[in-house]
């Protein structure tokens, strides 16, 4: 991150299993910069840096480095918040507010949601940051769906604590390096109902973040846990956060399911939106998300990289993407995909 535009490799760059994937003498800009993140690349060595110019940095690389800070900030935050409730069984809610507050206000304005995930989206999503992932796609899934200033606000303090129950969950089971089973699944799915405790002791009065907790792996289909409860009895803060934090669960790595691609991403949540979690917070998410596509560098199936013209709005996930001086359009190419979108 602490590359700027204009800067230069020095040498050949690889990802950790060997792949190349920049070549020396590569001249850098954001897009150069997210697919180094994309590849878990965390170091590269570029040329001396001409200081005989000056470079101000452009108000897009003033406001990510804004954003990062408070995103760091705020994922301490929430460290605190956890690490209170593991000893005392709760937490200080003003410490909530005077946390998140900022970091949302950070972001309040910023309409390009897609190079925003991308931005923050990391390979090593942990239980802090995954959190915070959580409770800042629910504010913009709430903002789409017309939620007052405070009930945006209330829903993504809602998605920030969705998963405090995990504090009470044994450190072994949380950390485990295989998928659970057994008895570890179940104490493990009981993090809902911790949560609900905890939250219930921590904020008098705020029944509903509690609820949010205790229902956000609930689904329509009666599938869901703990309790089984189908689409009428689950509160709709709860179905907001259930799609984000499926979708921040599935934009990260984890056991035996590598990263995926984020159109991929969109294209399982869309299809979860059948029967599994609410058509509402889905199709929200779905159709302000593609708009910011457009203009986005791709990589395809077939090795092309490309840039996203238009989208079909009959066949939403086949845009027409301009690949040098032609056109791909996929939804007439069908055995043709998009592999990756990388920040403008």
């Amino acid at each position: 991150m602490d590359l700027i535009n204009g800067d230069r490799l020095k040498s050949d760059a690889f990802n950790k299993v060997g792949l190349h994937v920049l070549p020396k003498g590569t001249i850098i800009h954001s897009e150069e910069i997210a697919l180094l993140i994309r590849q878990s690349i965390h170091h590269v060595d570029i040329e001396p840096r001409d200081h005989s110019e000056s470079r101000l940095p452009a108000e897009g690389d003033e406001f990510s480095q804004r954003l990062r800070e408070n995103f760091d900030l705020t994922i301490q935050g929430y460290q605190s918040i956890f690490l209170e409730a593991l000893t005392t069984g709760k937490f200080n809610q003003t410490m909530v507010d005077d946390k998140l507050k900022p970091f949302l206000e950070t972001i309040d304005d910023r309409k390009d949601v897609v190079s925003l995930l991308l931005m923050l989206g990391r390979d090593d999503v942990n239980l802090y940051n995954h959190s915070l992932q959580v409770g800042l796609l629910s504010y913009y899934i709430a903002s789409w769906l017309g939620y007052s200033k405070d009930e945006i606000y209330n829903i993504s303090k809602a998605g920030y604590l969705h998963d405090i129950g995990k504090s009470q969950v044994s450190q072994s089971i949380r950390n485990h390096a295989d998928e659970l089973t057994g008895e570890d699944l179940e104490e493990m799915r009981r993090h809902t109902q911790y949560g609900y405790d905890i939250i219930r002791s921590s904020m008098a009065g705020d029944d509903t973040t509690a609820l949010v907790a205790l229902q956000h792996h609930e689904l329509e289909d009666r599938t869901g846990y703990p309790l089984g409860i189908g689409k009428k009895e689950i509160h709709p803060y709860s179905q907001i956060v259930a799609v984000a934090n499926v979708y921040v669960k599935l934009t990260s790595s984890s056991i035996g399911r590598p990263k995926q691609s984020l159109i991929a991403v969109l294209r399982e949540v869309y299809g979860l939106g059948f029967g599994k979690l609410n058509e509402k917070p889905v199709q929200a998410l779905i159709h302000n998300l593609l708009p910011n596509f457009i203009g986005k560098n791709v990589l395809l199936s077939n090795g092309e990289m490309g840039t996203i013209v238009f989208n079909h709005p009959t066949d939403i996930f086949k845009p027409l993407v301009k690949v040098n001086d032609f056109f791909r359009d996929l939804s007439r190419e069908r055995d043709i995909a998009i592999e990756e979108i990388y920040l403008e």
